[in-house]
């Protein structure tokens, strides 16, 4: 029943740039407003951004401002978060999915996770 396949994760040094993959698997992302969660060791899961399919608006959350970006290839049908200056903090399972309620825009999305994937690991170590 997955959903989304994520990839793209893997082992960085500080200061290092990934980028995440979000690929769907037997639909199409470009109707869906597309989050992206982390969760690390004992912390509750969290938002980390959003991209919305009615206007392409984003939302980020203020941890990664300035340093993440979500985009969107509708010809590939994925979803990317290119990450840059990653930090000690950032390490975690990285997940994409879709929202609950208005599945179209972001606003409240940290408390909306829809369906979601496998997710892919991001390890920052020096």
């Amino acid at each position: 029943q997955v959903q989304f396949v994520e990839s793209g994760g893997g082992l960085v040094q500080p200061g290092g740039s990934l980028r995440l993959s979000c690929g769907a698997s037997g639909f199409s992302l470009d109707a869906y407003a597309i989050g992206w969660f982390r969760q690390a060791p004992g912390k509750e899961r969290e938002g980390v951004s959003c991209i919305s399919s009615n206007d392409g608006s984003t939302d980020y959350a203020d941890s990664v401002k300035g340093r993440f970006t979500i985009s969107r290839d509708k010809t590939k049908n994925t979803v990317y978060l290119q990450m840059n200056s990653l930090k000690p903090e950032d390490p975690a399972v990285y997940y994409c999915a879709t929202l609950l309620g208005a599945y179209y825009h972001c606003p409240g999305y940290e408390t909306r996770i829809g369906s979601w994937g496998q997710g892919t690991q991001v390890t920052v170590s020096s």
